[in-house]
Formats: structure tokens, C-alpha cells, sequence
């Protein structure tokens, strides 16, 4: 599982019968560096199995994983969130979601 913060929804009218009826949003992935957390790599589009928002703080799943959630059994998913991030905590202190 990762970190990521939701910055955007994403919208395909035209998609596989699979995706019908589910949310798509971009997330932006998160390390912990020196402390605080900081963007890392490129964002990602996940299937949204929480109910999510934007500027939410969020936990997903990549390849094999993201199939074995019930919203995404048998879809060709890559990505999915599957919760939503109340605190993190590191060396024992709460580190503040972006």
C-alpha cells in the first residue's frame, strides 16, 4: 500500500463495461521525508472503493492487489483506494497529511 493525496477526478464516458458505475480519481503519491511528507513519483488514476474526496488523504493499492477488492473483482484495475488516511504517525510523532 502507498500514500496519496486525491487532487483530481477523472472522467471517461466512453470506458470498459467493467468501470461503469465507478468513481476515478487522481492521486498524487506521498513519501515521509525529514519528517513532514512530501509528492513523489507521477500521479496515478485509482479506482475509488471508499468514497473518497478531493484533497483527501489516502491509502491505495497497485497491480494484482487492486483486483481483490469487491468493487474491482474481475476488472482491469491497476490501481484502487482502499482507505482513507485519519493520522500517520513517525518516531512517535503525527506527521501533517498535505
Amino acid at each position: 500500500m502507498q500514500l496519496a493525496k486525491v487532487i483530481g477526478h477523472v472522467v471517461a464516458t466512453q470506458k470498459h463495461a467493467k468501470f461503469q458505475g465507478m468513481k476515478l480519481l487522481l492521486v498524487q503519491p506521498h513519501v515521509a521525508k525529514d519528517g513532514r511528507f512530501a509528492a513523489s513519483g507521477a500521479s496515478v488514476v485509482a479506482v475509488d472503493s471508499v468514497g473518497a474526496g478531493l484533497g483527501e488523504f489516502v491509502l491505495f493499492t497497485q497491480g494484482s492487489s487492486a483486483r481483490l477488492t469487491p468493487a474491482t473483482k474481475d476488472s482491469p484495475t491497476d490501481a484502487v483506494i482502499v482507505g482513507i488516511v485519519d493520522t500517520v504517525q513517525l518516531g512517535g510523532a503525527e506527521v501533517e497529511k498535505p
